[in-house]
């Protein structure tokens, strides 16, 4: 395993929650109970242990990509990079990143076994267009982890773009991560590589009920 994709799976198992984490401005309230929100129906479709696998994770992406804000969190992952590359090449970059993501995540939600009493929100801090909520995740053998929620408020909506988890930047780490990998190889390298580990995702994740 490429250690830039040991980290994804890191973050990916800390948070249920990079998927999680999205907030919906409109008519509804504020980015804390928007975020409660998600949560709980997230874990109302991962609580259903009589859906068929495919059926489950189809209904955690639909919740997770309508509130998700993949396209900026992908853009500041890949830094300077993003300017490199094409329309396609975006596109597909934005692809697969979300893929990776949530395949990681669908694969091991089911490890985090607290619910959506296990998530406490603590702060919720407003400025303009961006805000931040601060969240902590109880765990059963261990102290609470921080997790702290940054949004951006674009096009009507709020939308997470980064997740801090115990002081880390998640998109700082996927950026420090792509760019070892580029400097090494290649964006094309990079692509390669992020490709086989989805290829691999899908090879090991349950396709039948």
């Amino acid at each position: 395993m490429q250690p830039w994709y040991g980290r994804i799976i890191i973050w990916t198992l800390v948070g249920s929650l990079l998927l999680v984490t999205y907030a919906m401005r409109a008519d509804a309230g504020e980015p804390m109970e928007q975020i409660r929100q998600t949560v709980n129906d997230v874990f109302t479709v991962v609580s259903n242990k009589a859906l068929p696998p495919q059926e489950r994770q189809a209904k955690i992406r639909q919740a997770v990509l309508q509130h998700f804000g993949f396209d900026e969190m992908a853009q500041r992952a890949l830094g300077q990079h993003w300017a490199t590359l094409t329309p396609p090449q975006r596109q597909e970059f934005v692809t697969l990143f979300t893929d990776l993501l949530e395949r990681s995540y669908v694969t091991r939600i089911d490890s985090y076994n607290a619910g959506p009493q296990g998530v406490h929100y603590l702060k919720e801090e407003i400025d303009q267009d961006r805000a931040a909520v601060h969240t902590e995740i109880v765990r059963e053998r261990d102290l609470p982890a921080a997790v702290e929620y940054r949004l951006l408020h674009k096009d009507g909506n709020w939308k997470v773009y980064d997740i801090v988890i115990e002081g880390v930047s998640l998109v700082n780490n996927y950026r420090t991560q792509f760019n070892t990998i580029i400097a090494k190889d290649s964006y094309a390298g990079l692509v390669k590589q992020m490709r086989l580990k989805l290829e691999q995702e899908n090879a090991t994740s349950p396709q039948k009920g």
